[in-house]
């Protein structure tokens, strides 16, 4: 079920061969050749995008299927988990260099899965196509479990594109470690004016036993102001301690044996200060920050363990180590000249994040703050550390209900989603193919070896490879992530996928297995990294140099018959639209006003969702939703969910008479039309009029009409599939974020950007120089 669910991901059909022979990776070369002479697939029709309007598939797009014999393609894993940007190899990098298109692997390794465990290897003792002989590097000739050099098709991984191993001991560089939960928590003046720290101990109280762990598991709470706070939880207490740190320049542990307690022996102390906490700091007039103090007491009390640490922040730390000044200038926000401060301002965090992950600690901030945080510098805490940022610009406990509803939806799924300690991940392929440049939050501990003090089913990590060798004596190459954890409940495990792909040697071959999706996630990472380390306009104009080089490669090296127009091959249709919609997007936009943290988050986000919802965030997906009908519906656990076509992101598309849901990943905008009909109104909204739709409606009412119960199914089932909570606003013409809405028409022209009609025109201009 899982696999149709994501707009713009869906399980992989194979472009229908027209001619219906085999593929051409099942003939020797020359026939291979002739068959595609005879027949174009559809992957390489020939598309005039200048004449071609609507392009956009009415239904998500499938990641493109590589060319392979059956028996091959059902070793690959699910696109969802690894996918690479060309599903054909090309023999060589000076092939690849004439194609002008990246070649790279997006992982989502970790992503919830039924996943086969395999105790040993003999349960696996199914013989594989000859093909596969060829793939098989030295290394995959050693069997970890029987731990002998052999027949490499007996092993596991190469018979299941996922698989699972229970580790042996040598595995191990010391016994498992238990789960360890450290909460860090900002009581400023500032963070008690939010009201978060109600939300934050009422869902920790609310999930506690859902905590992932054992008997061994730890937990320990750290609050900060212009002091450190410990809390002293030991058994046998009548209640908290807790214990002020003031010299924060000399950060010391108190009480360094009942910080960090037992959860199943300690749960009612941990359970009373969860009660208590608020309270405590009600009335506070502390308005300073030392986070900076605060991590690297955390540190301290994690390091002889290992763990993960939640750190909560609402202002920008302004005491002690790692104190930071405002570097935002509220009137540079619109500039359309290079923006400034992307990179961290002191290397504080970066320094003790990778302490942490020498010490398999993973720090994960949540930033929830109405002012300037400066989160290109605090990310890095996570960033290195394998950890994850959250982000809730101006949050508050009343004025912004959307944003707490959000935080504690988010916050459940975070206490209680899986979790993997003091992990590493190795992405090998076949000899002749290397990896140079990771995407993601981790360390890199040597030239292929991924630090990841935690790792969790919601991280995405890409990698950028070139062909270093010619693969002319091989037909496929394969990759393979292999992924070392342990469990939370103290197992050592190995889980490894596998992808297989074709070698060719034309570039026809190569442009027909491009995956425009994949190619435009990697760009996105890519442009992210040259914005930091060069300049933003720098990385614009290398996103637009990537959609007119591959298709002057095409147009100079594919086509066969030259004509007018802007020529794409279909499976590259989308990608000046993909290509645009980055530009427009919050990460890389000029000329509108974008705060500087909003920016840089969406940065960070480009490089760690997986591919799936990082798309989303590229380029949303708009329905209409007043006329929904159960035509075409998915029937989901007894729910009918409909399907409404996917419409294009222009104005032009929608109408004064109805409703629009806009599904941009991390936020959903659900726009009604000003003549919008009375029955939506009164039967999904519960309102009389448009004029009585309420100012700031983030829930739908739950009533008993078919017409409600079809729109909250839909916008349930979208919420569903995705591992963190969009919320959604209910938009007149008049709310503040109808401009958030219409910035994200990308196909329309604004002040500041080209419509998608005039970046086709411009591309063209390029490409015919």
């Amino acid at each position: 079920m899982q696999a149709a669910t994501q707009p713009y991901t869906q399980a992989p059909q194979p472009y229908q061969q027209p001619h219906g022979g085999p593929g051409p990776a099942q003939l020797s070369p020359s026939l291979a050749a002739m068959s595609l002479q005879s027949s174009t697939p559809e992957a390489l029709r020939v598309v005039n995008l200048l004449q071609e309007r609507n392009l956009l598939p009415p239904t998500p797009i499938p990641a493109p299927a590589p060319c392979l014999p059956q028996d091959l393609q059902k070793l690959n894993c699910n696109p969802e988990v690894f996918r690479c940007t060309l599903t054909s190899i090309p023999q060589t990098q000076s092939l690849l260099n004439k194609a002008k298109m990246p070649l790279g692997l997006l992982l989502h390794p970790f992503k919830d899965l039924s996943v086969n465990t395999s105790p040993s290897v003999s349960a696996y003792r199914k013989s594989i196509s000859h093909h596969c002989t060829l793939l098989f590097p030295e290394e995959f000739m050693y069997n970890p479990v029987s731990r002998s050099y052999g027949e490499p098709h007996k092993r596991p991984e190469v018979q299941n594109a996922t698989i699972e191993f229970i580790a042996p001991s040598e595995y191990m560089l010391r016994p498992p470690q238990p789960a360890v939960y450290l909460f860090v928590l900002d009581v400023s003046h500032n963070a008690v004016e939010t009201g978060y720290l109600n939300v934050f101990c009422q869902s920790l109280l609310e999930n506690i036993n859902a905590l992932p762990g054992d008997s061994r598991t730890k937990v320990g709470f750290i609050t900060f102001d212009s002091t450190i706070h410990f809390y002293n939880l030991q058994e046998g207490l009548s209640q908290p301690q807790m214990l002020i740190v003031s010299d924060i320049e000399d950060i010391f542990l108190p009480t360094p044996d009942s910080l960090l307690v037992n959860l199943n022996e300690c749960k009612e102390l941990v359970q009373d200060l969860l009660k208590s906490l608020p309270n405590l700091f009600e009335k506070t007039m502390e308005t300073q920050s030392a986070l900076g103090s605060a991590l690297q007491a955390a540190f301290k009390l994690l390091s002889p363990t290992g763990g993960r640490m939640s750190v909560f922040q609402t202002q920008l730390p302004n005491l002690g180590v790692g104190a930071l000044q405002s570097r935002e200038d509220p009137n540079q926000r619109a500039s359309a000249k290079d923006i400034q401060h992307l990179s961290p301002a002191t290397d504080f965090y970066k320094k003790l994040a990778l302490d942490c992950s020498g010490q398999q600690v993973a720090v994960d901030l949540f930033l929830l703050s109405a002012q300037y945080c400066d989160l290109a510098s605090l990310g890095c805490i996570s960033r290195y550390s394998a950890g994850s940022v959250y982000y809730y610009p101006s949050y508050h406990h009343q004025h912004n209900p959307a944003q707490v509803e959000r935080f504690q939806k988010d916050l459940k799924r975070y206490l209680t989603r899986k979790i993997g300690f003091e992990a590493v991940m190795r992405i090998r392929c076949t000899k002749g193919l290397s990896i140079h440049t990771f995407h993601g939050n981790f360390f890199v501990r040597s030239t292929d070896l991924l630090s990841l003090p935690n790792v969790n089913p919601d991280a995405g990590f890409a990698v950028q490879m070139s062909i270093e060798e010619n693969l002319d004596e091989m037909q496929v190459v394969s990759f393979q992530a292999a992924l070392l954890y342990t469990s939370s409940k103290g197992e050592r495990r190995i889980r490894v996928h596998t992808l297989c792909l074709p070698v060719v040697s034309s570039l026809s071959d190569i442009f027909s297995g491009a995956d425009v999706q994949a190619i435009t996630g990697l760009l996105a990472c890519m442009a992210v990294d040259r914005s930091v380390t060069a300049s933003l306009s720098d990385a614009r104009d290398a996103m637009t140099n990537a959609a007119i080089d591959s298709l002057t490669s095409y147009r100079q090296s594919v086509l066969t018959i030259q004509q007018p127009g802007l020529l794409a091959p279909a499976c590259l249709r989308l990608f000046p639209l993909f290509i645009l919609a980055l530009l427009k997007q919050k990460a890389f936009r000029t000329g509108t006003s974008t705060r500087l943290d909003d920016r840089v988050f969406a940065m960070c986000q480009l490089k760690y969702q997986p591919l799936a919802y990082a798309m989303l965030m590229i380029h949303p997906a708009l329905y209409r939703v007043d006329d929904l009908t159960d035509e075409g519906a998915l029937n989901i656990n007894e729910r009918t969910i409909p399907q409404p076509r996917v419409l294009q992101l222009s104005v032009e598309k929608l109408s004064r008479e109805g409703a629009f849901l806009m599904d941009a990943g991390i936020v959903m905008y659900l726009w009604i039309g000003r003549n919008c009909h009375p029955n939506f109104l009164t039967q999904v909204l519960g309102v009389p009029s448009y004029a009585a739709v309420p100012d700031n409606l983030y829930l739908l009412p739950e009533l008993d009409t078919a017409e409600s119960q079809r729109t909250r199914a839909f916008i349930g089932w979208l919420r569903d599939q995705r591992p963190f909570y969009p919320s959604l606003h209910v938009i007149r013409d008049e709310s503040q974020l109808k401009a958030s809405f219409m910035q994200n028409m990308i196909e329309d022209r604004t002040e500041s950007a080209l419509s998608y009609y005039e970046f086709l025109l411009h591309l063209q201009q390029q490409i015919s120089k």
